[in-house]
């Protein structure tokens, strides 16, 4: 185990301030416990490729090397600026890139995980990226000859933390939550109970997933066919749109906000080629809850200005459990694309189940 303030110590002393990352459930306490300390400059990034983006742009204005954050399934999204911008052969950018590493091989995780988990290592050296791998205290010194090696020859470097390495004991205390809306548990439920029996659903990563595979279990709630996004954060709704654009029944999209500002260009391709039977849910609760609860700023956008600018036909909103059953009656009747902004609290289901038979899933819902 890691104490997360003897990590944020040696970045302070080797007077590394900017911050910045894709929240990530085994980089949480780090990420949390960056927020409450003064010294870091730090921004909670869309995506990855943005995050490192922005890390470039504050070294171009600083010199100094800027921390980029998030995990090995986001590594795909950060190799074109990694490569394209940052590569020592082009314009050499010093960059400390610290990943939570989903799928080690010594760890057993989702099977979402295991494939790309095997080749994290083999992909940052195919970069040429020097990377560390921090398991015990002692570590911390190779993490600090890796921020060296980056300084002086002012390149991107590495390092890798499994899940259960960080501990940050008594500085993550949560603040109790306010209750404003509902859960994403009774949406999910009357949605269930309202849509036609030919109906495809695809879902977000993370607890909307597995929330709406529970409580399909649990509630024994059978109309219509789920594809479950067990992982690619930020695609569901081009998944959703694909399928819409081939089946004739209508093609509801159960998205997060965080998930939808990861691809926010998504939007528009849905607005401009979906068809009357394409439905976008953005469950908007400002938060990535899945990972920690780190906030989106979602809760400051215009929906139905964003809905019409991008060219989606009709636009809901609620975000009152009373008007609940009508906004999701009026929705499911509506001439798509349709974008419905439903506002819930966080807060999800207790010891939620995670989703098994993944390829029989596909099977019955490509039926």
């Amino acid at each position: 185990m890691i104490y997360v303030r003897k990590i944020l110590n040696l970045l302070q002393r080797k007077n590394i301030n900017f911050i910045c990352g894709v929240p990530d459930s085994v980089l949480k306490s780090f990420s949390n416990l960056i927020v409450k300390n003064s010294y870091f400059k730090h921004i909670t990034a869309v995506n990855e490729g943005s995050a490192v983006s922005l890390g470039i742009g504050f070294h171009l204005s600083t010199k100094k090397v800027p921390c980029i954050y998030f995990q090995n399934s986001g590594l795909g999204n950060a190799i074109n600026p990694l490569m394209s911008i940052s590569h020592p052969k082009v314009y050499s950018i010093p960059t400390l890139l610290v990943i939570g590493w989903r799928g080690s091989p010594r760890l057993k995780d989702e099977p979402q995980h295991k494939a790309k988990g095997l080749i994290t290592k083999k992909i940052l050296a195919l970069l040429n990226i020097r990377f560390c791998i921090l398991r015990k205290t002692k570590d911390l010194k190779q993490l600090e000859k890796i921020i060296n090696f980056s300084r002086k020859f002012k390149r991107p470097v590495a390092c890798l933390i499994e899940n259960g390495i960080l501990s940050s004991p008594n500085d993550l205390k949560r603040k109790k939550l306010k209750r404003r809306y509902f859960k994403r548990e009774l949406f999910i439920s009357e949605l269930l109970k309202q849509i036609k029996p030919k109906t495809k659903i695809v879902s977000t990563t993370g607890f909307t997933s597995r929330e709406l595979w529970q409580i399909r279990k649990e509630k024994n709630l059978k109309k219509g066919k789920d594809f479950y996004m067990v992982g690619g954060m930020g695609h569901a709704a081009a998944v959703s749109l694909g399928v819409s654009l081939n089946y004739k029944g209508q093609v509801i999209c159960l998205d997060g906000d965080g998930s939808m500002l990861m691809h926010l260009g998504t939007l528009r391709s849905a607005g401009f080629h979906g068809r009357s039977n394409f439905k976008h849910v953005i469950l908007n609760n400002n938060a990535h809850e899945s990972v920690g609860g780190q906030t989106t700023t979602a809760n400051t956008i215009d929906f139905k200005q964003l809905a019409s600018s991008m060219g989606y036909k009709t636009f809901f909103k609620v975000d009152t459990k009373k008007r609940l059953k009508k906004k999701i009656r009026l929705f499911l009747s509506s001439k798509g694309p349709t974008l419905f902004e439903v506002c819930i609290d966080q807060g999800s289901i207790k010891n939620l189940s995670r989703i098994e038979n993944l390829k029989e899933i596909k099977r019955l819902f490509s039926k």
